[in-house]
């Protein structure tokens, strides 16, 4: 027997006309790259969206084609998120911070037509467009007055288009599991794979957001929105934002920790998100700055911290300071990316702080609409006792069956499981541990030490800025931990101190063999620690305990 219901498409553009209707005043905030502050509105964000579809149409796009973005977190941004997939073609955020040579082939493998930019990016890409095989045309994000003097062919100006376009324009109606929206994977090895998302997908992957158990997210929130547009759809908080309404804050390109600071205190931010990297220089800040700030001013309540995993210390560090609640999370470009989610259950309500912060660590339980799991090496599913380490797979409707252009062949197993490439815990909760990526797992005496581990107890320490623990090569246990620090400047601890400061703290045999120190870690375009190029650095660093 079939239901008696409506069938509406689950379509971008309808989340967007609902904003509009029901949320049309609620600001959209913007600092911009010429450092101005612009403030719009979602009802303004629909009119102009539909202005830049008029103007697409004109240019001759249509549907499917790939529309691509070298962006900051700005208004407009915003606007070629809705105008671009309402329109029925594909946005493709480009993360500007990787190489020149990836954002080369990235533009080319996803065929993108024209190309949306920033200024600050104008010499990059008079750099790279005689290698941009089917881009038509550049479209630079600004007025005619603030136009880059940049070598670019059928240079065209952002604002110019939409004042020329009309405001009037019906959204297509179409299937929901079209494509919406494009985004590449880092490519930590080989060449970055391009993940597709749907109308459906992202339309449902919204509704999470916006549960109470999810980010709960909701239209009394004023948001920082300190990751990325260009960073798996901004966590898809923009898209969540506009189903219920949300106030958002860009912070275009100055992510400083005083323009942070600076921007939750103005716009009375309650909800932020961003990865870990991000918030040292707000911590930093503070710290320089103590005597002068009333951090009373900030109304920062809860902020989700994902893209790697987010030390115990700075989860305590931003209870005390601004009794903000970290929700851990957990996710990837594959999972869209929301997977797990670090929301407490009835039973911890009364549990004491520190037993709350070992919690918080973790990464959260999975979100109704994503399976997760862990598997040993016999492929068979592992205990979920909080102790058994396996590789962590997905499986939902917001998860990845392939990758763009079938890059990467088959990503499934026969039971549509995901291998995310992490190795983690389950307990009997669902709460997630995720103890390494399986190709930074140190395996000792044949037993599994967790990097993230080490790492989180080497960040309580006062005078470490950042920690890396990466395995080097024993000639008894195989492998043995290493741990790398950034002290914090003006600080300084000894490999003594440290080893002593963490132990009790992690298990015996797991404590690091040496300690060394550096003035700065590398990291990924994403924020992501780039641990094979720390092995390659230390691979023949000689562990004093190592006496072959």
């Amino acid at each position: 027997m079939q239901a008696l219901m409506q069938q509406h498409q689950l379509l971008l553009s309808g989340v967007l006309d609902h904003a509009a209707a029901f949320h049309g005043e609620r600001e959209i905030v913007s600092h911009l790259v010429d450092g101005s502050t612009h403030r719009s509105n979602w009802r303004e964000v629909q009119q102009r969206a539909k202005r830049l579809a008029n103007a697409l149409t004109t240019l001759g796009v249509q549907a499917g084609d790939r529309v691509a973005t070298l962006a900051w977190n700005t208004h407009r941004h915003v606007e070629l998120y809705f105008g671009v997939s309402g329109m029925q073609a594909v946005l493709h955020t480009v993360n500007p911070r990787l190489f020149p040579e990836q954002i080369t082939y990235i533009l080319n493998h996803a065929e993108d037509g024209y190309v949306f930019f920033d200024t600050s990016f104008a010499e990059l890409l008079a750099g790279l467009a005689p290698q941009l095989t089917h881009a038509k045309g550049f479209v630079a994000m600004c007025r005619r007055d603030q136009m880059p003097q940049v070598n670019l062919p059928n240079l065209l100006c952002y604002e110019d288009l939409l004042e020329a376009a009309s405001p009037d324009y019906t959204w297509p109606r179409f299937d929901e599991n079209t494509a919406s929206s494009l985004c590449y994977t880092s490519g930590t090895t080989g060449n970055p794979k391009g993940v597709l998302y749907s109308h459906r997908s992202t339309v449902l992957h919204s509704f999470t957001a916006c549960t109470t158990d999810g980010l709960g997210l909701s239209a009394r929130d004023s948001v920082l929105l300190v990751v990325p547009l260009f960073h798996v759809n901004a966590w898809g908080i923009p898209y969540a934002g506009a189903m219920c309404g949300a106030k958002l804050v860009l912070p275009g390109p100055n992510l400083s920790g005083e323009n942070m600071y600076r921007l939750l205190k103005e716009e009375r931010c309650n909800f932020s998100l961003g990865v870990p990297t991000v918030w040292l220089g707000l911590f930093d800040y503070v710290e320089r700055n103590r005597a002068s700030l009333d951090l009373s001013d900030i109304h920062l309540k809860r902020l989700v911290i994902g893209g790697s995993a987010c030390p115990r210390a700075m989860i305590e560090k931003f209870e005390t300071l601004f009794g903000a609640f970290v929700i851990h999370a957990w996710g990837m470009s594959e999972t869209s990316p929301l997977a797990s989610i670090g929301t407490l259950l009835d039973k911890h309500r009364d549990i004491d702080l520190q037993q709350r912060f070992d919690l918080q660590a973790k990464q959260g339980r999975a979100i109704y609409g994503v399976d997760l799991e862990i598997f040993g090496e016999d492929g068979q599913p592992l205990p979920h006792d909080g102790k058994a380490f396996g590789d962590l797979k997905a499986r939902g409707p917001w998860v990845a069956s392939g990758y763009y252009r079938a890059e990467g062949g088959s990503v499934l197993d026969a039971d549509g499981w995901f291998a995310t490439g992490d190795v983690a815990t389950l307990d009997a909760d669902g709460f997630v541990q995720i103890t390494d990526r399986s190709k930074d797992v140190i395996k000792s005496g044949g037993e599994w030490i967790s990097s993230i581990d080490l790492e989180n107890a080497a960040m309580g320490h006062p005078a470490v800025q950042e920690a890396a623990v990466i395995g080097v090569a024993h000639s008894r246990w195989q492998e043995r931990p290493l741990l790398i620090i950034v002290p914090k400047a003006g600080q300084q601890t000894t490999r003594e101190d440290l080893l002593q400061f963490m132990d009790g703290k992690v298990a015996k045999w797991w404590m690091p063999d040496d300690v060394v120190f550096v003035e700065t870690l590398p990291h990924t375009a994403t924020g992501k620690l780039q641990k094979l190029k720390l092995r390659e650095q230390f691979r023949a660093h000689v562990l004093p305990t190592d006496m072959a």
